[in-house]
């Protein structure tokens, strides 16, 4: 296949909106030989390895973990490169979600000599890289994981067990929604597991307090700007940035540049988050244009479409009117988000493959056999994903009905 037709950083922007990045059209097969051969790398000869999710809030937590192991990078060839791009005007924007900062993990991992291995996961491929853990971590190998949850002890159980029977610590720092029977499992399999509360921590916070070090000053405040974004405050501007510059950037490089910077980023990366918003504001404004609003028990739902910042995007919805937003990814994917009005996104987000907490949770419904399936999605901008998240709203409207009519009638009974 021409190459050229699966790259969109040449197509208009609206256009260009409505398709997923290079990096989708990648067969899964090569992602997971690079995946497992990076993760081989990092992992072998680490005395330690952290599994976390690749946003701010996971990131946040390996700086300190680096830090705790004196075993942070060299923050100036991060520095040099984010110059570099700037100086070329690379449109990297382009292709940012799946493809470039997949990109950049590889360049930046296969440099790193850090004696913590960063392996940047996610709730869809937390087994997989538990897996690479318990294949290739050294016996003594201290691991942490942090800011994920799983949905079901099973997926995971056996990486799990392996991993603290060759380990003499596993700790799991987090703060979403688990439920009681998983939290149970893992803290019954040995791992120090600490879950904080969703309303009031990130999980940097958590790592933070539980972490017996005496961290700078400047972690202190690392974790309640990151909390700020994460906690969907919106009190400190700087929060804002550092979940961009998390999202548009790789991994290693975000948590060499926080872990010494802190959440004062230097000049040049603010340069840089700049040049990338341009574009991002234009991708938030077709995606709040395109949205359609139902009423759905006592909820309006605001349900968009488009490759797009989903915060930003759910803040446009929750302006006109929506109690909550949905925001469909030409991934697959999909964003659920609340506020006061509906505390309920991870109920909604589990009913089709997702999960969460009460006010945000992502899901990618289980509906695409192949890429027929895909192309419908792309051509109607998520016709059949929005309909099957909004079947599970009307659900969880029906189960909060009933729960009121139960308590009702409790009442009268009493």
């Amino acid at each position: 296949m021409d190459e050229q037709l699966i790259k969109s950083g040449d197509l208009p922007l609206r256009r260009r909106s409505l398709l997923p990045g290079t990096g989708f059209f990648y067969p899964d097969s090569l992602d997971e030989d690079r995946a497992e051969e990076r993760a081989k790398e990092a992992i072998e000869g680490s005395e330690a390895v952290v599994v976390t999710d690749s946003d701010a809030d996971g990131l946040g937590c390996i700086a300190l973990i680096r830090e705790l192991y004196d075993a942070a990078l060299d923050v100036d060839p991060f520095l040099e490169e984010i110059e570099g791009r700037l100086s070329d005007d690379e449109d990297e924007a382009a292709d940012a979600e799946e493809a470039d900062a997949e990109t950049d993990d590889e360049d930046a991992e296969s440099e790193s000599e850090s004696s913590v291995a960063l392996l940047a996961s996610g709730p869809h491929s937390l087994t997989e890289s538990l897996e690479y853990v318990a294949e290739y971590a050294a016996e003594g190998v201290d691991v942490f994981v942090c800011d994920i949850a799983p949905d079901e002890y099973s997926a995971i159980a056996e990486p799990l067990e392996t991993i603290r029977a060759l380990s003499d610590r596993v700790s799991w720092y987090d703060h979403h929604q688990w439920p009681e029977e998983v939290a149970e499992a893992v803290g019954e399999a040995g791992v120090d597991l600490v879950v904080g509360d969703s309303d009031e921590e990130c999980s940097t916070d958590v790592a933070l307090r539980s972490l017996d070090y005496e961290f700078d000053e400047r972690f202190t405040e690392l974790a309640e700007v990151t909390r700020d974004h994460d906690l969907w405050l919106n009190d400190d501007p700087r929060s804002k940035d550092l979940a961009d510059y998390a999202y548009w950037t790789s991994a290693e490089e975000y948590a060499a540049v926080v872990g010494a910077y802190g959440a004062d980023l230097p000049g040049v990366v603010d340069d840089y988050i700049a040049h990338r918003r341009v574009e991002k504001e234009q991708l938030i404004e077709l995606a709040v244009e395109r949205a359609a609003y139902k009423s759905i028990g006592p909820w309006t739902v605001g349900v968009t479409y488009g490759r797009c910042s989903q915060n930003e995007v759910a803040d446009g919805l929750q302006a006109a009117g929506a109690d909550a937003a949905v925001i469909v990814k030409p991934s697959g994917s999909a964003s659920i988000r609340g506020g006061e009005g509906f505390e309920s996104a991870h109920l909604v987000a589990r009913q089709v493959e997702g999960g969460g907490h009460p006010k945000a949770a992502g899901c990618k419904p289980d509906i695409y056999d192949d890429m027929m399936d895909y192309a419908y999605h792309w051509t109607t901008e998520g016709e059949t994903a929005k309909r099957v998240i909004l079947a599970a709203f009307r659900r969880v409207a029906e189960d909060v009905a009933a729960d009121e009519d139960a308590e009702q009638e409790t009442a009268e009974t009493e």
